[in-house]
């Protein structure tokens, strides 16, 4: 699938801060670009669906916003993403690496289809680095030199749910993939971030309200939490001085059972 920009309003040299937003057509992707957006960032937002682009888009209210259909798993898209936004803003300072899949849910371990590990291992962890791998090369090349990528975990890179393997695996995987940016991004004036979230109130969660497997066997429902609390969350992060980072953030619902899970 070809990566293609769609020009969603002309450019505001005022604004400095510009930002990638992966998965920007729906759920936590959506509301960190709107959060963003009041912020006075420039966004280029990715995605695979178009139409879900453009609504993010219309919503942010923004001049400055340029959508390009995306999947993150597609080198060439990658690339071409990057290269629109280069194109359009001349740098980068923010990567939101936000684009990700549960897969199928519910499947225990030995019925899972290899198929559906290569998809949720594709688009979490392969496309993560893709993008992550981009926004490092532009970062370390721009002058001013730098930036800041912000990697969506998970609690799950914590603490697995049941029948949650591919994506247990990605997000743990995720995890050492931000410690390796981290630590690969001290020369150049790159910060590297991980937020892992639990429960926000998405599309991709509205199976938890209404009752999901728990680790003692039982189906509980489980509290959730506005998204736009995770969206302040990661503009804070995004906002914070290059030489200082929030390393790990865990943004959750309060009465969600996480600590104490089991």
């Amino acid at each position: 699938m070809d990566a293609r920009p769609v020009r969603c309003g002309a450019m505001n040299e005022a604004q400095t801060k510009i930002a990638i937003v992966t998965g920007a057509g729906s759920g936590i992707g959506r509301a960190v670009a709107l959060e963003l957006a009041r912020g006075g960032w420039s966004l280029a937002l990715a995605g695979r669906r178009t139409e879900a682009l453009e609504e993010t888009a219309a919503l942010t209210k923004s001049d400055d916003v340029l959508c390009v259909r995306t999947d993150v798993a597609v080198q060439e898209d990658v690339a071409a993403l990057f290269a629109a936004a280069r194109d359009r803003f001349g740098r980068l300072d923010l990567l939101f690496n936000n684009a990700g899949t549960f897969g199928p849910g519910g499947v225990p371990l030995d019925e899972l289809p290899y198929e559906a590990w290569r998809h949720v291992v594709d688009t979490n962890l392969n496309g993560a680095f893709l993008c992550a791998q981009a926004a490092f090369r532009q970062m370390k090349g721009q002058s001013p030199q730098g930036g800041r990528i912000i990697n969506n975990g998970s609690i799950s890179a914590q603490v697995p749910r049941p029948h949650s393997v591919a994506y247990t695996a990605t997000k743990h995987a995720m995890t050492g993939l931000t410690k390796s940016l981290s630590l690969d991004g001290r020369p150049y004036r790159i910060a590297t971030s991980q937020i892992d979230i639990g429960n926000a109130a998405t599309d991709m969660t509205e199976q938890m309200q209404r009752g999901i497997l728990q680790a003692n066997g039982q189906l509980a429902a489980e509290p959730a939490m506005e998204v736009a609390d995770v969206a302040r969350t990661v503009r804070h992060m995004a906002e914070l001085p290059l030489e200082a980072n929030v390393q790990f953030a865990t943004v959750m619902a309060t009465n969600m059972p996480f600590i104490g899970r089991g």
